[in-house]
Order: structure tokens, then C-alpha cells, then sequence
């Protein structure tokens, strides 16, 4: 059938209509602005020394203090979080648990093809353990194993998910899952939960607290120098002297100077509507718990909250000259009123929504789009980074990979590619920047020539660099 528009950056709707959508927006995380914010902890305030030390207090911090406890329960573990526990990714994300390492098959096939097997088993594992984590400790973070609804906008999307050898749907078969007149056809993978992340990162945090973890807030790193007895971190008003550090600080730039090309910080953005009622849901259809995504390379994601608000993020992704990373660019006007139109496109049922948050933050990309992890310094020093937006169930993935590390274990998970090489690197300035406006280019001419790659993103390619929105 013939498809009545197309995402792109154009704007259909006039500008003023779409500004007043979003005139009552709040510019912060709807899942942050709550009441159930845990108050700040305690800066450190005097030289401590300890086992272990983390840096970070986003997820993968967070499931490496747990995880450290559980393994050694008399184990000292010490967490420095820079500014207060989840603030930044972990509790901005769309809160999609995929059970995925490699974000996707394709990706998988293109960098660890001979190791599927075994990476399958792990994630499946992973996963389970993930939940298990949850009921273990009573963390209440709204966990819904609810799947995930994968959907084609264009012809060759339709092509492209038959010969994924997943089952098809399409007609009143896709409908049973939500109505669209972008929606073509769509797989379901019933392996995708969802959580509330911030109520994830206070939950697992409180968890940390419970096993003995001292956590710090308000604490920032400021150098990270060998001893020879470990590593010692100097922060504003203490130091820490340990037997070993495992570095979370994922999109921020690495204590670890040599890693710093490895990783390159993206902003993402999301609109949260005001709440829908139930006839508004059963209009489009979408009356599941599920969420949904589509398969362009620019894709949107969309899920519900527990109160009915669709969740609608995605499409750009921006990089800012310079790698900077500052609060002005969690705002962007521009992508906020192209997400709205197109959520409008989508569900045109809903035109006219307002929203209630409007919200954008960095999350960081390596060019195997997938996490990398490794050690130095004899296993002193654990890092686990690049998760490149699939990070809140695989940080757990990472997490035991960094403490395996540190321990001097021989295990699956640290023979995997992943955990034994690095990522190709993104050039310094004054390159990264036109180069990833180039891969941006290229991706959205691929989209609109049929999802036909360009001599740029097939040469890429060659070279194990991918580029997603």
C-alpha cells in the first residue's frame, strides 16, 4: 500500500502548533522529577582506603558494587558518584531492558560471528539474573516483562524484517498490537522487559547500601595515579587508596587517557505525554503494555508508563563539536518539534497531545555499537564503557566482566571479543565532528534510498564502524 508520508526532518505541522504542545513541557526527566528522588548522600570527606573502588554511580557502577558484594561479602567496595546516583543516563533512558549484547543480530554477525553461541547463552543468563536481582532485594522499578514490537514504516523495511526469520506480522495481525498508517508490518520480541530507570538505579543503590557498599555522592574524580600497592583517587575533599578500581564513567571522558578516542558522546531526546486515557489508547490500538520501535536506521522508540503516558524518543542523534558534554544541550527545540510531529505522523489519532517533559541527555557510542571491556595495570584497573544506548540490561553483562577482570578469573565472559580488544576509534577533533556529520548524512540517505547503504557506510563497514541514531 502506499505509504501517505515518511519520517523526515521536515516539519508538516505548522511550527506554532507544535510549540504549544509543548509550551507546559517541564525541560527534565519525567522519570527524575518525582517525589520518590532519594535525598543526596554524603560527599566523601577524608582519605579512606579499601578493596575496591568504583567510579560512577549510573548502572554499570551500580551492578558492579552489588555484584563485588555478593562475590566477597567481606570485601570493602567503595562507590564515587560525581554528582548525585542515576542522574545522567541511567536515569534519563527509555527504560527498554533488551536482553540483546550486540545489538542486534547483524552487529552480532558483523563483529562476533564465530562467538553467537555462547553470547546468546550469556545473554539469556544475564537477563534472568537481572530480574532474579530485582525479587532478591525487593527493587520496586516497575519491571514489566511487557516485549518489544518492531515495526516497518517503508517497503524495505518489510523486507528487511522477513528475512530476519522472525514471524511476521501484518494486517489485522499487527493491529492486535497498535494502529497506524505508518505501521506495514512488525515482529514481537517477547524477550524485552521494561522498568522505570530511575526507580532501577535508586533500587539497586539502596541494594548496594543493604550489602555494605559506602556510597559517595557529590564526589568527582579528579585524577587517578598507580601506586604500588593499587591505585589512588584524589577527589575535592578526600582520597581514596585501593586494591583495585573499576571504571563506569561510560560517556564521560575516561580517567584512563588512552581510552578516551573509544567512546564519543551522542545526545539522544524524548517527549513524555500528559496522560492518556483508555478510549485515547484504544483509538490507536495500543492497549498492550509493550513497547515499540521502528527499523529505520533514524529510528523512534516508544513505550507507556505506568500512568499512561507514551514515552516518544529517538530519530536524531547529535554530536556537538568538541565531544562537549554540558547541561545547555540537553535542551534541543528543534528535535523536540520534530519528535512531536512525527509522533503526531504515528498516531494521528493523538494530534494535539500535549506533552509534560521534554528531555534530552548524552549516552555514549562506540563504532561497534556495542560495549567494550577490559583491564590494565594488571587487573588493577577494570573499565567497561560504549554502550552506545543498550546499556540497562547489559551494564550487568559489564559489570561481571570488569569484577572477573579484577579477580583474575578465566571466564566466558572475559574471552569474548569484547572483553579482549578495542572498538576502532573515533579521530580527535577538529575530524570527529565533520566525520560524524558525514556517517549522519549517510544514514539518512540510506533510509531514504530503500535502506541501500552508501560507498561511505558500506566502506565503513568493511572497517567494523557502524553509526545508528
Amino acid at each position: 500500500m502506499p505509504d501517505p508520508i515518511a519520517y523526515d526532518h521536515r516539519l508538516r505541522r505548522p511550527r506554532a502548533v507544535l510549540a504549544a504542545a509543548l509550551a507546559d513541557a517541564a525541560p527534565v526527566a519525567f522519570w527524575v522529577d518525582s517525589p520518590l528522588r532519594p535525598a543526596a548522600r554524603p560527599a566523601l570527606a577524608a582519605d579512606i582506603d579499601t578493596d575496591l573502588v568504583i567510579v560512577g554511580g549510573g548502572y554499570t557502577g551500580l551492578w558492579t558494587a552489588i555484584q563485588a558484594k555478593e562475590r566477597q561479602p567481606d570485601r570493602r567496595v567503595v562507590l564515587l558518584e560525581g554528582k548525585r546516583i542515576g542522574w545522567a543516563a541511567s536515569g534519563r533512558n527509555g527504560g527498554f531492558v533488551e536482553e540483546s549484547l550486540t545489538h542486534g543480530p547483524e552487529n552480532g554477525e558483523l563483529h562476533f560471528a564465530e562467538e553467537l553461541d555462547v553470547i546468546a547463552r550469556l545473554e539469556k543468563e544475564n537477563s534472568v539474573e537481572f530480574a532474579d536481582t530485582l525479587v532478591r532485594y525487593g527493587i520496586d522499578a516497575e519491571y514489566e516483562h511487557a516485549g518489544m514490537l518492531t515495526v516497518a514504516t517503508e517497503p524495505h523495511q518489510v523486507a528487511d524484517l522477513r528475512e530476519s526469520g522472525e514471524q511476521v506480522w501484518e494486517g489485522a495481525e499487527l493491529e492486535r498490537y497498535a494502529l497506524s498508517p505508518l505501521f506495514r508490518a512488525g515482529t514481537f520480541d517477547d524477550t524485552t522487559a521494561l522498568v522505570h530507570p530511575a526507580k532501577l538505579a535508586w533500587g539497586l543503590a539502596a541494594a548496594a547500601v543493604g550489602l555494605g557498599v559506602e556510597i559517595f555522592e557529590n564526589s568527582p574524580v579528579l585524577a587517578l595515579e598507580r601506586s604500588a600497592s593499587g591505585v589512588v583517587l584524589k577527589t575535592p575533599s578526600g582520597v581514596v587508596r585501593a586494591a583495585a578500581v573499576a571504571l563506569a564513567t561510560n560517556g564521560f571522558p575516561s580517567l584512563l587517557r588512552r581510552l578516551r578516542l573509544f567512546t564519543v558522546p551522542i545526545y539522544d531526546y524524548v517527549l513524555m505525554t500528559e496522560p492518556l486515557s483508555a478510549a485515547q489508547l484504544a483509538e490507536i490500538g495500543w492497549t498492550g503494555r509493550h513497547g515499540i520501535a521502528d527499523s529505520g536506521r533514524e529510528f523512534h522508540y516508544y513505550r507507556k508508563s505506568q500512568d499512561d503516558r507514551i514515552l516518544f524518543g529517538g530519530y536524531d542523534a547529535v554530536y556537538h563539536r568538541g565531544r562537549r558534554i554540558t547541561p545547555a544541550h540537553d535542551q534541543r527545540e528543534e528535535t523536540f518539534l520534530r519528535l512531536a510531529d512525527h509522533l503526531y505522523d504515528t498516531f494521528p489519532a493523538l494530534e494535539g497531545t500535549r506533552f509534560s517533559h521534554k528531555w534530552g541527555g548524552m549516552i555514549d557510542m562506540s563504532t561497534q555499537l556495542v560495549a567494550f571491556h577490559g583491564s590494565t595495570a594488571g587487573g588493577r584497573i577494570a573499565y567497561s564503557a560504549g554502550y552506545t544506548g543498550l546499556g540497562v540490561g547489559a551494564t550487568r553483562f559489564g559489570a561481571s566482566v570488569m569484577l572477573d577482570l579484577i579477580e583474575g578469573r578465566d571466564t566466558e565472559r572475559t574471552r569474548l571479543k569484547m572483553s579482549r580488544r578495542l572498538p576502532v576509534p573515533v579521530p580527535p577533533e577538529p575530524f570527529a565532528y565533520p566525520l560524524i556529520q558525514l556517517m549522519r548524512g549517510a544514514v539518512a540517505r540510506s533510509d531514504r534510498n530503500g535502506g541501500k547503504d552508501g560507498l561511505l557506510l558500506k566502506a565503513a563497514g568493511m572497517f567494523g564502524v557502524g553509526f545508528d541514531s
